[in-house]
């Protein structure tokens, strides 16, 4: 299942750049109220759909929306989701979910995002960083000449380690 939002961190202590040692975990009830808009204990389309909206993502497809709700052979409440969530993150390629989801922030296929844009995101959406989080995060981050961050290199030293650190 390809949800939207998934694979906050438990907590602050948590994050580890280099790392995603907490994707191993099973996610906390905040990563299901972040798609269950709506609130009613079950995760529907419009549930769906406003998650997508509030991701920058307006126009998916109904049939990909239905696909999603499919797999979870009926309604999907916290205890399907823990299922669904645990099967996908044992059979998908975590490199390949990072890059989606950075892909949402790049729609021109640049292969970077603006570090200032980003930053922002980072210090006031979801779970926020602080600022010194997100000056740890930027110290790790490859940069292009411009300033902006190459997410690909960022998913390999992610999903990887950093060679440096080796």
């Amino acid at each position: 299942m390809s949800f939207p939002c998934s694979n906050k961190p438990r907590s602050r202590n948590s994050r580890k750049v280099g790392g995603c040692s907490h994707l191993k975990t099973p996610p906390p009830p905040q990563a299901f109220s972040c798609i269950d808009q709506n609130r009613d204990g079950i995760i529907c389309k419009s549930d769906l759909r406003e998650t997508y909206s509030q991701l920058g993502k307006v126009s998916v497809p109904e049939e990909e929306l239905d696909a999603m709700l499919q797999e979870g052979k009926g309604p999907i409440n916290f205890t399907v989701f823990l299922t669904l969530f645990g099967e996908k993150l044992n059979g998908t390629d975590p490199e390949e979910a990072i890059l989606s989801a950075f892909r949402i922030f790049d729609p021109s296929g640049q292969g970077v995002v603006n570090k200032d844009e980003f930053k922002q995101l980072l210090l006031t959406q979801a779970d926020k960083f602080s600022p010194a989080e997100v000056e740890q995060l930027f110290a790790l981050t490859p940069m292009d000449l411009a300033g902006n961050i190459d997410y690909k290199s960022l998913c390999y030293i992610i999903t990887h380690g950093d060679e440096k650190e080796e």
